[in-house]
């Protein structure tokens, strides 16, 4: 008997599971639950500001579209004359075009030869292409493609760098001192995969010319690859609520808006008033956008006229391209806030738009909302059922922010929900990224330039096999374990609601789940064949 009763206790094992239990519901009530209540009027004083940002604009735009007369009517503009036999090209100012490049293998002579084929007086145009290329190869290709068009009567440049310090901004500034430069009035920008239409100068320069106070006038961008994959899919609709609506309500309630680094011209003079380009983000667009609108500049965009230009179809040069673009504002609004908010030069009114609405609203709250309350703070609060999530936070106001964002692209009506789940995917990627930004921390200055494919993905025979380096490469590439780790919290909430809960939310969560974990096992975007 007594050997028994030993046996029993030395083989005892506590129930590790109730003490689990007891655990969590004596932390729950006093700190859990609390800490999660706030969290939730956090994300729901959020989502307020990013609808009524998105309402602002939304009717802001219908307004302008009914009532607002076109930009020829709104300001000076005349067509420039080519049958002025008394001023001949003397009328047309010296214009500048300067091309960014860096080992771009496969569209360097997209934007070349558009560039060559503007619709302006050959003696009154100077090509110039910036080349921080470090493939020795590429540089003669590219070089021998700017012979061949100088050997047409093209004036055109080819100017390369020692180092490539302060990347395309330090190129962009270095093109500008150049003694020939400062013969041109204005300077128009097109990244290597940009290809303006013939006419762009002819449409745009007349603003510059007749209205001496704007000094930036900004294109809008069209896409060649949109249709090549989902991915593309998901970032024209994203860029087309930012041309169709943000950029044309800021160009016509207040003059300013972010420069998109391309497919715009600057007027020479409001550059350097501004203090030229800087490097010390790496979003140097928008940095010089702001110095020279706090300078009292105006800019506007045009809508109708378009550049065609190339998507990131692969997700790893998209994530790299939206870890630039989110970290980069962040990083430029800690530096230039008080600046912003001292400056005496613009109206309060302006001042509180770009602040608020510009910066804060658009470039850091909308990517901590997506993220923490779709992502972190409802499903979390499916597993504690004692907080209380309003229907009109969890799901009406979001179905009109997403109508709202649906008007840019009509055609990918149908995709809309897809396209809700997969922003709220790589809401986790930009939110970090702006962390990164605000708090100043590693990769602030992260510049990876955006991979172009051109025709690569037409070019037949690569090869089969498979070693350990190429698989761990691919394993590389294609795994991402943050998305897969959040598929697998957001199956245990969704499996929960499932279980337990009565407001079906576990519908959205298994789609999100789906929608986390092919963006985690890589199956998103184009599959570059590897040769």
């Amino acid at each position: 008997m007594a050997a028994n009763s030993f046996t029993s206790e030395s083989f005892y094992s506590p129930d590790i599971g109730g003490e689990i239990s007891m655990l969590w519901e004596f932390i729950k009530a006093p700190l859990i639950v609390p800490l999660l209540t706030i969290c939730v009027y956090i994300c729901l004083a959020m989502s307020i500001m990013v609808f009524m940002e998105r309402l602002y604009m939304g009717v802001v735009i219908v307004l302008v579209k009914l009532f607002w007369k076109k930009p020829e009517k709104r300001y000076k503009w005349e067509a420039m004359r080519d049958d002025d036999l008394e001023d001949g090209n003397a009328a047309f100012p010296m214009v500048l075009v300067q091309i960014p490049m860096f080992n771009e293998k496969e569209v360097y002579k997209i934007s070349i030869g558009a560039a060559c084929n503007l619709s302006w007086p050959a003696d009154r145009l100077v090509i110039q292409v910036l080349d921080d290329s470090t493939d020795f190869t590429i540089k003669d290709m590219i070089e021998r493609e700017c012979l061949r068009w100088a050997s047409k009567g093209v004036n055109i440049r080819y100017q390369i760098r020692e180092t490539r310090g302060g990347y395309k901004a330090g190129a962009l500034k270095e093109g500008l001192k150049h003694v020939y430069v400062k013969e041109c009035d204005y300077v128009v920008i097109f990244d290597a995969d940009f290809r303006p239409e013939p006419e762009f100068l002819r449409r745009a320069v007349p603003f510059l010319i007749h209205n001496p106070d704007i000094a930036l006038v900004q294109a809008r961008w069209r896409f060649v690859n949109s249709n090549e994959c989902l991915l593309t899919r998901m970032q024209e609709m994203s860029l087309d609520y930012h041309f169709t609506v943000e950029q044309e309500v800021g160009s016509a309630t207040h003059a300013f808006f972010g420069f998109n680094g391309t497919g715009g011209i600057w007027r020479i003079a409001a550059i350097n008033e501004a203090g030229g380009w800087n490097d010390r983000t790496t979003v140097e667009d928008m940095d010089l956008a702001v110095r020279a609108g706090l300078k009292g500049w105006k800019f506007l965009y045009l809508g109708d006229l378009q550049v065609y230009s190339e998507l990131p179809s692969t997700f790893k040069a998209f994530r790299f391209q939206q870890h630039r673009w989110s970290c980069g504002p962040a990083n430029l609004f800690r530096k230039m806030m008080m600046g912003i908010a001292t400056n005496k030069k613009v109206t309060l009114y302006k001042k509180f738009y770009v602040i608020y609405s510009f910066f804060f609203v658009r470039k850091i709250i909308a990517h901590f909302f997506t993220f923490f309350f779709y992502c972190v703070v409802l499903p979390l609060s499916i597993l504690v059922p004692e907080v209380y999530v309003p229907k009109w936070g969890a799901i009406y106001l979001p179905c009109i922010i997403t109508a709202l964002n649906s008007v840019g692209t009509p055609r990918s009506f149908h995709l809309l929900f897809y396209w809700v789940l997969f922003e709220n995917v790589m809401s986790f990627h930009r939110t970090k990224a702006a962390f990164i930004g605000l708090l100043e921390a590693k990769r602030v200055n992260e510049w990876v330039v955006t991979e172009k494919l051109g025709d690569k993905l037409t070019i037949k025979g690569n090869k089969s096999g498979s070693n350990k380096k190429s698989l761990r490469k691919l394993l590389g590439d294609r795994i991402q374990v943050h998305e897969l780790g959040f598929a697998v919290f957001l199956f245990v909430c969704g499996c929960y609601d499932f279980a337990y809960g009565k407001n079906n939310y576990f519908i959205y969560l298994f789609l999100q789940v789906f929608t986390f974990t092919i963006v985690g096992l890589g199956y998103v975007g184009t599959i570059v064949p590897t040769s």
